[in-house]
């Protein structure tokens, strides 16, 4: 049907560049990347792909929900963050594992409750919401359980090579330990293990568990000294005429010490002003919307990429980019980093700091330009003489919660 409504692109540029494609294609893939199909005029060079969806990862199903995974085996320039989406039923369970990789989380949707203990015995345990994150420390064992409704979450590790099957796991050291060994290290007689699992469970079907107040378990070395949970979405955010932003880093959330981020919406009309990191990579997870990035590089290249809700975006290291507002409803993603802090350079700002004399003679620019240059960054803007009035609830959540 919406084939039939909508008419079919074509690799034709409108300044005549191309010709109609004849031959077998996904015409439903074309319409999500006009871009790719039409590059503008603006793109050159050879720049690698910067972009994968969620939806074209292997799924792993289980009892209890299931997890699909982005590394460098499905987007190879990638190499400084891995992400993983998960599902959780009402009482499914994350097993307990640890790994080597810090893991930070932000929660899409619904509540799960999150628990840890560190290398002092001191633990933690916290439910987590639309909006929040958690950050658990490499080395550091812990569990997820999705309270009732269940919930979806991104985790993100901070190594693009990681895979969350590679977890080490409770169940997974219990079948590979011998059951004498078992039976001394923890004073029971051997045959209290002839039930455990013969290999990783990895996730399974638990039962809802009651309030927290419930399952707290008293540490005789008391709780963990940093919160590992953070709520985000209670930031007052940043406003600016094109949107929001929400930063958060180890100034704000002291235990994230291996991952940045910002959580930024566009308004329509709106763009993520030209801009640079200088300090890593960007790994950028889109949460709803439409969006376009054109992403400059070295040696005169540039090139441009769409993306939609569930979609994984990638800019290398003091790549210049941008991130235009394509649709009609609000963009909500998630910029992040490899560091201790976010941080970014303004186009505008540097220009805009920088004698005048040097800006108009190295562009051949004039006053038009040079006085409308901001001093303050503005990381969100809006197109001139569009004006977009964001209602009191933000177009992100949606109805229900706990």
């Amino acid at each position: 049907m919406l084939l039939e409504k909508c008419p079919v692109p074509q690799p034709i540029r409108e300044d005549g560049a191309g010709a109609t494609d004849l031959g077998p294609r996904d015409i439903m893939r074309d319409m999500e990347n006009p871009d790719l199909l039409v590059p503008p005029r603006t793109d050159a060079g050879l720049l690698p792909n910067m972009k994968f969806s969620f939806s074209d990862a292997h799924m792993i199903l289980k009892p209890g929900g299931w997890s699909r995974e982005v590394t460098v085996r499905e987007l190879p320039i990638a190499k400084t963050i891995a992400g993983v989406n998960m599902r959780l039923t009402g009482g499914g369970v994350r097993e307990a594992h640890w790994h080597r990789q810090s893991e930070w989380a932000y929660m899409i949707l619904g509540w799960a409750r999150v628990t840890a203990v560190d290398q002092h015995g001191r633990n933690f345990i916290a439910d987590i919401g639309p909006g929040d994150l958690w950050f658990f420390p490499p080395g550091i064992p812990h569990t997820i359980q999705g309270l009732e409704g269940g919930c979806e979450f991104l985790l993100l590790f901070d190594d693009g090579s990681f895979s969350d099957l590679s977890t080490l796991s409770l169940s997974d050291w219990f079948a590979h330990t011998p059951r004498d060994v078992l039976s001394a290290n923890f004073g029971v007689p051997d045959w209290a293990f002839s039930n455990i699992p013969a290999g990783q469970v990895y996730m399974y079907q638990g039962e809802i568990p009651p309030p927290l107040e419930c399952q707290a378990v008293q540490s005789p070395n008391g709780t963990v000294p940093q919160s590992l949970k953070h709520r985000l979405m209670a930031q007052t955010p940043l406003k600016f005429p094109g949107g929001t932003v929400r930063i958060v880093d180890s100034t704000n959330f002291p235990v994230s010490t291996t991952i940045a981020a910002a959580l930024v919406e566009i308004y329509p009309g709106g763009m993520r002003e030209l801009h640079w990191h200088p300090n890593n990579d960007e790994w950028q997870y889109y949460i709803s919307g439409q969006a376009r990035m054109t992403v400059m590089g070295p040696n005169s290249s540039a090139r441009t990429f769409d993306y939609r809700a569930g979609d994984v975006g990638y800019v290398p290291f003091a790549f210049g980019h941008y991130i235009q507002n394509t649709g009609t409803e609000c963009v909500w993603f998630l910029e992040t980093f490899k560091s201790d802090r976010f941080a970014d350079v303004s186009l505008n700002q540097w220009m805009a700091l920088t004698p005048p004399q040097l800006i108009s003679s190295n562009l051949n620019v004039g006053p038009d330009l040079l006085c409308s240059l901001r001093k303050v960054k503005w990381p969100v803007v809006t197109y001139p003489g569009y004006t977009y009035y964001p209602q009191e609830q933000s177009c992100m959540l949606r109805k229900g919660g706990k």
